[in-house]
């Protein structure tokens, strides 16, 4: 059985399909991306899962429990937790008053000290700007402490929506680098980027979204040699 299971699932805004028949499954500690143009239905996928949307059909089950079922909050208290596109942080709070608000479950609050040492190591420039008001952080700044917010979190699955977006290059590196020890921690990590070559380097898994459906999918190594993946989403 798959940590995370899409069965069927279709959504829509209003009578406009967004997500149509998608079957998606996440191993438990795997990183698996989520690739397609803007429009293509990634980000309603994820909010999907996250309960922020109902889908109209189909199931989302984690460890077999369904999830589609679920309000947001109980979601995230199964251990699901999303990092949204745009970062959301609270600018008028600190660094530290952030991370502490991505603890407010039960599970989580148990183990603060602990999950303030994981981010902390695994980021130490918000270490260093703790005291900041976090809205006057560089954007690739704020990503770090929205990606340690979520871990704050204690996710078993956690979701990234377009993590590199407008963000320097150098601070790209680091946050891609910083996935995947999250994944070798025994994180899942579902992800969905546009940087196709910073995707195929760190994810097992790919999937293919095109007009809600999914019409590829594989390993990262097999699709890195596909000639159409190449020609489309590498540009060589």
């Amino acid at each position: 059985m798959s940590l995370l299971e899409l069965r069927g699932v279709e959504v829509t805004y209003g009578d406009l399909p967004a997500l149509r028949g998608v079957t998606v499954s996440v191993e438990a500690g795997e990183t698996l991306s989520v690739v397609g143009a803007n429009g293509a239905g990634k980000t309603t996928m994820l909010r999907t899962i996250s309960g922020l949307m109902r889908p109209r059909a189909g199931e989302i089950r984690l460890d077999g429990a369904r999830l589609d079922q679920l309000p947001s909050h109980a979601i995230v208290e199964h251990g699901v937790v999303q990092v949204p596109e745009g970062r959301k942080i609270f600018p008028s709070l600190s660094v530290l008053e952030n991370l502490e608000m991505g603890s407010y479950i039960r599970s989580a609050k148990t183990r603060r000290r602990e999950g303030l040492e994981q981010v902390f190591g695994l980021f130490p420039r918000l270490a260093e700007r703790r005291r900041q008001a976090a809205g006057t952080m560089s954007g690739g700044e704020q990503q770090m402490l929205a990606i340690g917010r979520a871990l704050m979190g204690a996710p078993i699955l956690l979701l990234l929506d377009e993590p590199s977006v407008g963000i320097a290059q150098r601070l790209k590196v680091e946050i891609f680098n910083a996935i995947r020890t999250i994944q070798r921690a025994g994180t899942a990590v579902l992800l969905v980027e546009q940087d196709a070559h910073s995707t195929l380097a760190i994810a097992e898994q790919i999937y293919v979204l095109e007009h809600g459906r999914v019409v590829r999918e594989g390993t990262a190594r097999t699709l890195a040699v596909d000639d159409e993946i190449r020609r489309i989403y590498l540009g060589v």
